[in-house]
């Protein structure tokens, strides 16, 4: 009887521990499944990354991802490939990035319209803030306040004379509504008073040959794409929209030396990557994308592009999403501007 009970104790115990593995096991497979897990648990990068950039090939913004994405293959050992997904002023593709696996293998790279859209448009595919998890500051580029050359001042304080002196008559192009260079413009007024009626192109190219043409009158466009037009007496550069002097233009002062302030705007790029991507892949990335930044070589290209390299952390990129997002809220609302 002894030997009989113990051989029915090894059974019950038997039974007990297969019951125990395998709701470990369903257990484990639980966790397995939940988003984001198992791709933590992988090494990564195992496999190619994807930066998609929400506008067309050859732009700043291209270059810059092109630049950093090679060099990025490199460091990693794997594959980074641009894709470019544009349209509806950067919604497509940011929509595209928002709704991708949170894995570290799809990225965005942007450029400050991506904050304005959401105030801009009745409907985005995205929260700049809740869609996202910033990875890395990546560059600035410079903005200049340019005049045909027919026009009557030769600096800022003239011109803001001259359009209040003549409300609605004169003219500024932008590469469309809802741009960068709008929104400056539009920020101007409202910090200055001056009444210009908004000229919208389908792009720079066009907005810049009228310019250049007078049939426009004014615009706020890209340092470096005004400052050969500028050498060559196409154009008159009256000021540029930071709070320092850009090193290619010094002699072109600034909004705040002309008395113009809160009205700083540069055109601002980053990489972000969907929320919930592992906090591991984040870090790795903003590290690895920093060095990249400090290359000479890559300076260099940057340069030629009209762009300054920003390195920094994830934080900081977080934070001027935040401010820039509620500063041209408040500007689209007092502007009453609208892209729809």
């Amino acid at each position: 009887m002894k030997n009989k009970n113990t051989d029915t104790d090894v059974v019950a115990t038997t039974a007990t521990g297969k019951r125990r593995a395998v709701l470990a096991l369903v257990a484990g497979m639980a966790v397995l499944a939940m988003p984001g897990v198992g791709h933590a648990q992988a090494t990564w990068p195992s496999r190619p990354i994807t930066i998609i950039v929400p506008f067309t090939p050859g732009t700043g913004i291209d270059v810059l991802a092109r630049t950093l994405g090679q060099k990025l293959g490199q460091r990693l050992g794997q594959a980074v490939i641009v894709e470019n997904r544009a349209g509806a002023s950067g919604n497509i593709g940011t929509g595209a990035v928002a709704t991708a696996a949170p894995d570290g293998y799809t990225l965005l790279m942007t450029v400050n319209t991506f904050v304005m859209n959401p105030s801009l448009y009745k409907s985005v595919p995205y929260d700049p803030v809740k869609s996202f998890v910033a990875v890395a500051p990546a560059a600035r580029g410079a903005l200049t306040f340019a005049v045909n050359p027919s026009f009557p001042a030769r600096t800022l304080t003239e011109a803001i004379s001259q359009f209040k002196a003549n409300p609605g008559k004169f003219t500024y192009a932008s590469p469309g509504s809802g741009t960068p260079q709008h929104m400056a413009m539009e920020l101007l007024k409202l910090n200055t008073g001056v009444d210009l009626l908004h000229v919208p192109y389908k792009g720079s190219a066009g907005a810049i040959t009228d310019l250049i043409g007078g049939q426009v009158n004014a615009m706020i466009l890209p340092v470096h794409s005004a400052l050969t037009l500028a050498k060559s007496g196409k154009l008159r550069m009256l000021a540029v929209a930071q709070d320092k002097r850009a090193s290619v233009a010094p002699d072109v002062p600034t909004f705040a030396e002309q008395g113009v302030h809160n009205s700083d705007v540069d055109l601002w790029y980053g990489l972000l990557a969907p929320t919930g991507t592992p906090g591991a892949v984040v870090t790795r990335l903003n590290t690895e994308i920093n060095q990249i930044l400090a290359l000479p070589d890559v300076r260099e290209t940057l340069e030629k592009q009209g762009l300054n390299p920003t390195p920094g952390t994830p934080d900081s990129l977080a934070k001027l999403v935040q401010s820039d997002m509620a500063r041209w809220a408040d500007v689209v609302k007092r502007a009453k501007i609208t892209a729809d």
